[in-house]
């Protein structure tokens, strides 16, 4: 019944918008043609500003791909048409627009005269611009960055503004773990499966920018807890080709990888392609866990670790459109991706009483596994020749991925403890299919759009535990550690959200209404769960210009967060018997409220502050539980409790001359958790940190060399913390044919080959520390080349399918 009544109110939705794009004025336009005084050629994206008698602009609007254009004006009077393009001379046409009769004036085909400015042997430098602040995202400009020429995507992401990595890799937005990946605002494979690997394969210098989305628009799905991270590839291009490959070599930990761009237009076809590949080892890794039972008989339980992993991993992306005239374009892009580890661990335990050993072993674990994704999408823009920014899309989209995980365990040396050898082997596959249609509609200076969208998906896992029978010689499946899983879950959706400028002010506000219905199908128990919920999430961000280089930001978003495969599939991962992980089929979405305010400066250099509260209802937490019948924790997820987090962000970028530069990267949060762990509350609370200082100096003949400095403070979580990271970098690159041809190296943590990580753990029952070595110092090497030869740019699709409503995995 429910889901009868959203289509009901997503097709008034549809007509709602309708009726206000025919009932609104459109007549009171200025509307002309722009094309080269020497090819006679027409222009796109050639900026067009109406500007009042007091010369401040009352609209703004871009050439289509035709040059054509047409923007409105508020009343009669008279006007300023301004026209400026890179390349072009900027030109000025005065508009009597003070007779009533005539509201639409054309103006025919308006001229601009290429630039060309004779210089004798004068050198022109001019800072590019790092991070630039829009009115509900902070951008973050890779090809601005020399780093990028040695960096991966990953690493890179360290430097972003929001954004933060710990000692693990893991990508941190806000603090939190819970947000989306996009490429090009748009869901894929690559990194829906495990971003790790992708991202940490993928050269920072075949991305163009990065955009953190602090407070999402209501035309972004409502999933993402911290907010939506989106990765630009490099895509303008002109008539003909570009490209860039990088390669690189890492060690000890990393391998070799390679990974690039090539980009292609002619005509009205436009084609583009994305790649890579790498080698990512592990050496030997050491660890240990020691956990204490508080009771009255207390025990000890010491676990040493060693590990040895080797993963191999590889994606292709590939795009394509096709102008069929000037109003209508089709595109369709494909995406692979595979990966295939493999690797060790051996372990050896003992748990003790005060006064004796109770039990202990040995393991062998021989682990291995293999994943791949693919997705596909096919959109089609409609344009309409009234308006070249009134667009009206439909997409379609289906998308793939599996992980299969396989693990052989030997136990020797036994105490006490009789559990036969066993194997485990856990198949995950997640498909999805998406359909969505979208409607922008600009009326002079307001912006309204909405769309209607369904995604349906399907999780399944299947996953098997063996046991060696030593009177048979072979391993017999366990039907009581076994399992078949299949869940469903469909979303439907719509969006209404308008964008208003006015003189000084920006306003983007709206809401999405969300119907989810789930159903959990335990196979092989032949028992079945549902959940069906309804959301309304709002979200409002506003932008106030103080002057041209400064501003300030106010965002509030409602945001929630529905379980992923990862946390809802079931399978009981026993890899280490002591110490089980599974996951919770019952989980319920989680809710958060977030407020942003953001000051921003652009001038000689760049200054972003910021300040945030986030409130979240119903957090899903890891919790681990131990049984003291059996001596085993289990750790899984729980709808538990509640958190609030204050935050505040702060990133410099500054030139102190033409050569040398700094940037400051920093962010603070005191998190409060609490919940509820095996019937006893818990509470936690900390401060949080993360700090990443750069600075670099360009020498003659194109050598730079830049110093970093990262440093993250512990981590809160509901049952732990963790302790501070601190690491250093130094990299040097040199332009060996300029704008072609580079070759850069790094070297981190030069003065320590080994760092410590100390994590500290608790419950009602128990306390425990694990502490791991891992290796600190490495080497990069890489070079990287371009090519090409291009002259205009290549059309897309203005909007597309972006699923960010499911926590990422990895």
């Amino acid at each position: 019944m429910k889901t009868r009544y959203l289509l009901v109110v997503l097709i008034f939705l549809l007509c709602f918008n309708q009726v206000l794009a025919q009932s609104v004025p459109g007549t009171d336009t200025v509307s002309g043609i722009v094309a080269d005084s020497a090819s006679q050629n027409p222009l796109d994206l050639i900026t067009v500003q109406l500007l009042n008698k007091a010369n401040t602009p009352v609209n703004v609007v871009y050439t289509a791909a035709d040059g054509s254009f047409s923007i409105g004006y508020p009343e009669a009077g008279n006007y300023t048409l301004v026209l400026s393009g890179v390349g072009y001379k900027n030109r000025k046409i005065p508009v009597n627009a003070t007779d009533d009769a005539q509201r639409t004036i054309r103006l025919g085909t308006i001229l601009l005269s290429p630039e060309t400015v004779a210089l004798k042997e004068v050198l022109v430098t001019a800072a590019k611009p790092i991070v630039t602040q829009e009115i509900d995202r902070i951008t973050y400009d890779l090809q601005a960055d020399p780093e990028s020429k040695v960096y991966s995507v990953l690493e890179m992401m360290r430097k972003v503004p929001l954004l933060s990595l710990d000692a693990d890799n893991t990508l941190y937005m806000k603090g939190n773990t819970d947000f989306r990946i996009l490429v090009d605002g748009k869901p894929s494979s690559m990194v829906e499966r495990n971003y790790k690997e992708i991202l940490r394969s993928m050269p920072a210098s075949s991305i163009e920018r990065i955009e953190v989305i602090t407070s999402p628009p209501a035309k972004y799905d409502a999933e993402g807890l911290a907010g939506i991270i989106n990765i630009v590839t490099r895509k303008k291009l002109d008539n003909g080709y570009r490209g860039s490959v990088n390669v690189s070599e890492r060690f000890p930990v990393g391998g070799p990888g390679v990974g690039g761009t090539v980009s292609f237009k002619q005509g009205k076809l436009g084609m583009t392609a994305l790649f890579g590949a790498s080698i990512y080892n592990t050496p030997e890794v050491s660890s240990w866990a020691n956990r204490t039972t508080l009771s009255a008989q207390p025990t000890y339980l010491t676990q040493t670790n060693t590990t040895l992993n080797k993963n191999r991993s590889g994606y292709l992306g590939y795009e394509v459109s096709y102008e069929l005239d000037s109003l209508n374009l089709i595109s369709g892009q494909v995406n692979l991706n595979g990966s295939k580890s493999s690797g060790g661990a051996h372990q050896n335990s003992i748990l003790r009483s005060t006064s004796e050993i109770l039990q202990r072993y040995d393991l062998a674990d021989d682990r291995g596994g293999t994943g791949d994704g693919i997705d596909a999408s096919l959109n089609y823009q409609r344009g309409f020749k009234r308006n070249k920014n009134q667009l009206l899309t439909f997409s379609y989209r289906f998308l793939k991925f599996g992980n299969e995980q396989n693990d052989a365990l030997q136990l020797t040396n036994t105490l006490n403890y009789d559990l036969p050898d066993y194997q485990q082997t856990n198949l995950q596959n997640f498909s999805e299919q998406t359909a969505q249609i979208d409607f922008v509609y600009p009326v002079r200076k307001l912006t309204v759009e909405a769309g209607v969208k369904a995604i349906l998906r399907d999780n399944e896992s299947d996953f098997q535990y063996r046991s060696y029978n030593p009177d048979k010689g072979v391993f017999e499946p366990r039907p009581d550690f076994s399992n078949q899983y299949d869940n469903t879950q469909n979303v439907y959706g719509a969006y209404n959200s308008y964008q208003y400028t006015f003189k000084k002010w920006g306003i983007k506000a709206g809401a999405r209404i969300e119907q989810t219905v789930m159903r959990a199908d335990f196979i092989s128990t032949q028992s079945e769960a549902k959940q069906h919920y309804f959301n309304v999430i709002p979200s409002v961000s506003i932008n106030r210009k103080f002057r041209k280089d400064v501003g300030m930001n106010l965002g509030f978003s409602q945001r929630i967060q529905r379980p992923g495969i990862y946390q809802l599939n079931p399978f009981v991962d026993r890899s280490n018997p002591l110490f089980e992980r599974t996951g919770n089929p019952g989980l319920r979405p989680a809710l958060v409220n977030d407020f942003q305010l953001g000051y921003n400066k652009s001038a000689k250099g760049s200054v972003s502050l910021g300040i945030g509260a986030t409130l979240f209802q119903d957090l899903i937490f890891q919790v681990s539980v131990l049984d003291p019948a059996s001596d085993i924790t289990r750790v899984t997820y729980e709808n538990t409790g509640r958190a609030r987090l204050l935050t505040g962000n702060m990133n410099i970028n500054y030139p102190f001359t033409k050569r040398w530069n700094a940037s400051v990267n920093a962010r603070a949060a005191h998190g409060k958790v609490e919940g509820v762990v095996n019937g006893t509350r818990q509470t936690n609370q900390g401060l949080m940190y993360s700090v990443n200082v750069s600075t670099g100096y360009r020498f003659e003949k194109e050598w730079r060399i830049t110093a970093n400095l990262n440093a993250n403070g512990p981590n809160v979580n509901l049952q732990g913390t963790s302790n501070t990271m601190v690491g250093t970098s130094i990299s040097i690159n040199k332009d060996l044919v300029k704008e072609k041809l580079s070759i850069a190296a790094a070297f981190n943590n030069p003065f320590t080959k080994f760092r410590k990580d100390h994590r500290e753990s608790f419950g009602p029952n128990f306390l425990q520390t694990n502490d791991r070595r891992d290796y600190f110092r490495s080497f990069h090497l890489s070079l990287n080349y371009k090519f090409g030869k291009l002259k205009e740019e290549i059309k897309r699709n203005k909007r597309g399918i972006r699923n960010d409503d499911v926590q990422t995995g990895g």
